[in-house]
């Protein structure tokens, strides 16, 4: 996966680069100087109802960054393909700090083409993509390109649907919070920044590969080893999903409660609160990708 120290020089570059055209490419973090007169804790943990929802997210306070493991995307011919190296993003997930969790929370900011659920229209605008580009954010756009990849439709579609799902029940994201001088689609960019900065924070590609734990279509290995890689890195053991009956590595998902806001704080890894779909006694493919479906990506 691509270096944490990389992604957050990426992330500073593009910090000094909004510095120096400041008026032609516009903010998009909220308006959080009032967090400074509220209490810090770390959200799910507080023993006093939080005053100022736009300084922790609630109720949705035990926060998940989702990541893939796939081996091909199914539009390998339009140019849609894997990063070398790396896991891919999923998204950042606000479940409740019982585990419940809300989904398309606001009519009024549902971008999701196909939603797949009752009472809740598909969207038929312009794509999440071209709010990007109306921040100036071709930075982000072409990052998002690398690593947050769709399968079997366009990946601004997955996008759309991970903010319209999951960001619209995360109360950082707000347009409240973003005050008088909101712009529209603001949250939107500033929501996507946060997942790439939540899903730095966890390389599991590195993790696993460091530990000689690398997809192979010959080895195997078993749920404990991998467990306990990640759980020697994050402190934590996190969710790992498998298809094929439970046999074939595909998803993770690390659980957190995040002191600060959802963008910007500090996450404590917490061991998942969901029980892995991987067998426990059979052993554990983690496939190599289809040659054709994987790129080189440089940053």
């Amino acid at each position: 996966m691509q270096s944490p120290f990389a992604v957050l020089a990426l992330l500073a570059s593009v910090a000094v680069a909004h510095t120096h055209h400041f008026s032609a490419v516009p903010n998009t973090f909220p308006d959080i100087s009032a967090c400074l007169s509220q209490p810090s804790v770390y959200s799910c943990e507080n023993t006093t109802r939080i005053e100022n929802t736009c300084c922790s997210p609630t109720p949705g306070g035990l926060v998940l960054a989702t990541q893939f493991w796939s081996t091909y995307t199914g539009l390998e011919k339009e140019g849609q393909l894997l990063p070398k190296g790396s896991w891919t993003i999923h998204g950042l997930w606000p479940d409740n700090c019982d585990g419940s969790y809300q989904q398309y929370c606001d009519p009024t900011r549902q971008y999701d083409p196909a939603p797949g659920v009752a009472g809740v229209a598909n969207y038929t605008g312009p794509g999440v993509d071209t709010f990007i580009l109306e921040f100036g954010r071709q930075d982000l756009l072409d990052y998002m390109n690398k690593y947050w990849i769709n399968q079997g439709a366009p990946n601004k579609n997955f996008w759309a649907h991970e903010f319209s799902k999951h960001a619209t029940c995360t109360s950082t994201f707000d347009v409240a919070c973003y005050g008088p001088s909101y712009k529209k689609h603001q949250d939107v960019v500033n929501f996507y920044d946060a997942v790439i900065r939540a899903w730095s924070q966890y390389p599991t590609f590195d993790m696993l590969a460091s530990f000689g734990i690398v997809p192979s279509n010959k080895t195997t290995y078993s749920l404990g080893q991998i467990q306990s890689v990640l759980q020697s890195q994050t402190g934590a053991v996190p969710y790992l999903g498998c298809v094929n009956n439970g046999t074939a590595l595909s998803e993770v998902w690390y659980f957190s409660h995040v002191y600060g806001t959802e963008q910007y704080g500090t996450y404590k890894t917490l061991n998942s609160t969901t029980p892995s779909t991987c067998s426990e006694t059979e052993p554990i493919w983690y496939y190599e990708r289809t040659a054709t479906s994987e790129h080189e990506v440089n940053n």
